[in-house]
């Protein structure tokens, strides 16, 4: 047993979907209780946030070419993941600061470093994100971001290429909106 009082707080997972009408909503928020690995002899804890069982193949681990480096000319997501690929990404916000309402045909894993941000679907919702780790599924939903605080946020995406959603028949394509 360790003697090193475990005192980081639980994760955050925050998963968004769409309600009939096709519009973002929050599908579901819940806290990730991670429990301890007998392989670091209990002085160390993880918790699966978000697994798929979808391959994902890739032909980019032989390659030397450095990935950072790669510009991905396809607009159709707004440059921001390849149709076949996948992006992980740092994104830093000034404090006060919003951004307009957006989609990408992508499947996106947010987790925030540090700072505080606030999550808002097109329903109205808002999420506040404030513990470094909270996660934030994206599944191709309309949402804004907004920092609340008086400090620079930062947070890390890993974006996968996805097919748009489908609601109704309709394809829910890439897109900016409105402020929020």
């Amino acid at each position: 047993m360790s003697d090193t009082k475990y005192l980081l707080p639980h994760l955050r997972r925050i998963v968004t979907s769409h309600d009939a009408k096709g519009s973002s909503i929050v599908q579901s928020d819940v806290e990730i209780v991670s429990e301890a690995m007998q392989i670091a002899h209990d002085r160390g804890r993880a918790a699966s946030i978000w697994i798929t069982t979808d391959s994902v193949p890739t032909n980019d681990n032989n390659k030397d070419e450095d990935g950072g480096k790669r510009v991905i000319e396809d607009t159709s997501n707004f440059k921001l993941v390849h149709p076949t690929g996948t992006n992980l990404r740092s994104t830093e916000l000034a404090p006060g600061a919003i951004t307009p309402m957006h989609r990408t045909s992508s499947l996106d894993y947010n987790i925030l470093i540090s700072g505080e941000l606030v999550l808002i679907t097109e329903d109205g919702t808002e999420k506040h994100i404030k513990n470094p780790g909270d996660t934030v599924i994206q599944k191709g939903a309309m949402h804004a971001w907004r920092n609340p605080s008086q400090q620079w946020a930062r947070w890390i995406t890993v974006l996968i290429a996805a097919d748009p959603v489908i609601i109704d028949e309709k394809k829910l394509l890439p897109e900016i909106g409105h402020s929020a």
